[in-house]
């Protein structure tokens, strides 16, 4: 389900959960990111580099990266072997742990707010860079991906930009459940100007 069109797979990931560090999401919103060639947002835009090698597969495993500086952020790997596509977890429901996650987001004043944008997800799931390229489908695996009891209908499913990318910014690959709470605020990305 995963290996094969990325804006299909990014679909398919929202209602899943994942699971990791005492706490369990509901993923509500995700974005698409193609590879090499195609997608000048994407990390493996310019081809294979030992941050994004996890990226050309297989699929169902955990691309992490650092941000910022200070932020981790999470996708799950989607292309075929070879082909580097993934999708980025932006925002998720704490369906468990609750506790926990509170716990890790101490400053958050509503429980809607604990995994609203992909580093608070990182953070209320305790994720960093040791959740790179684990398999999400292994059940050993301290990071875990399963699939939602039922998958969310097309009509439940709202699209449009990906948020703060320079490249593409326009290609409508942001996918969300249409009305839920958790779903992040848009912000297109604005580029600084030098002085």
């Amino acid at each position: 389900m995963l290996a094969g069109d990325v804006e299909d797979a990014a679909r398919s990931l929202l209602g899943c959960t994942l699971s990791a560090g005492g706490v369990t999401v509901r993923l509500t919103e995700v974005e698409a990111y193609a590879g090499t060639g195609e997608d000048p947002a994407s990390h493996a835009h310019r081809g294979r580099t030992t941050r994004n090698a996890i990226m050309f597969g297989p699929a169902g495993f955990s691309y992490v990266y650092f941000t910022y500086g200070m932020h981790w952020c999470m996708n799950v790997v989607t292309g075929t072997p070879g082909v580097a596509s993934a999708v980025l977890l932006r925002a998720g429901e704490v369906v468990s742990g609750v506790d926990a996650a509170r716990a890790r987001r101490l400053t958050v004043k509503r429980d809607v707010d604990l995994a609203r944008g992909p580093a608070r997800l990182c953070s209320a799931l305790g994720i960093d860079r040791s959740a790179y390229g684990l398999d999400l489908f292994d059940r050993a695996s301290p990071v875990r991906l399963a699939w939602g009891p039922s998958a969310v209908p097309a009509t439940a499913i709202a699209a449009g930009p990906r948020v703060g990318v320079t490249g593409a910014h326009d290609l409508e690959w942001r996918f969300w459940i249409a009305g839920d709470p958790t779903v992040s605020a848009y912000r297109r990305h604005v580029p600084k100007t030098r002085i």
